[in-house]
């Protein structure tokens, strides 16, 4: 395969603001030289690509179930600044919580 994914580029008013919240809500480290570009850590799992005909553009977060709780992450990340969004309609088994971060780019966080 001559082809990997190797960026998902956000959209955010300001770089700096946006660094600093992704950094601490994912644990990634900017990069030597461009801090616009955040490195996961190395134990960090691959990326998938999810394809979706309804749904916009969006982060899905996946919680450690041995190290955290969707509740426990959803609390430690409104610490950082991200706020939930309130108008989302939930299905009545929904195993995630949508949030969005202080610029307001919308993410979700999945048990």
């Amino acid at each position: 395969m001559a082809l990997t994914l190797g960026a998902i580029i956000l959209n955010v008013p300001k770089t700096g603001p946006a660094a600093e919240f992704w950094s601490q809500a994912l644990g990634f480290t900017p990069q030597a030289g461009n801090h616009d570009f955040l490195i996961p850590p190395s134990s960090a799992r691959p990326t998938r690509l999810h394809l979706d005909e309804t749904d916009r553009t969006h982060l899905d977060l996946w919680v450690d179930k041995e190290t955290s709780t969707l509740q426990g992450e959803v609390d430690r990340l409104i610490s950082l600044g991200a706020e939930h969004v309130e108008d989302w309609t939930y299905p009545p088994d929904a195993d995630f919580v949508v949030l969005k971060s202080p610029d307001g780019t919308i993410f979700c966080l999945i048990d």
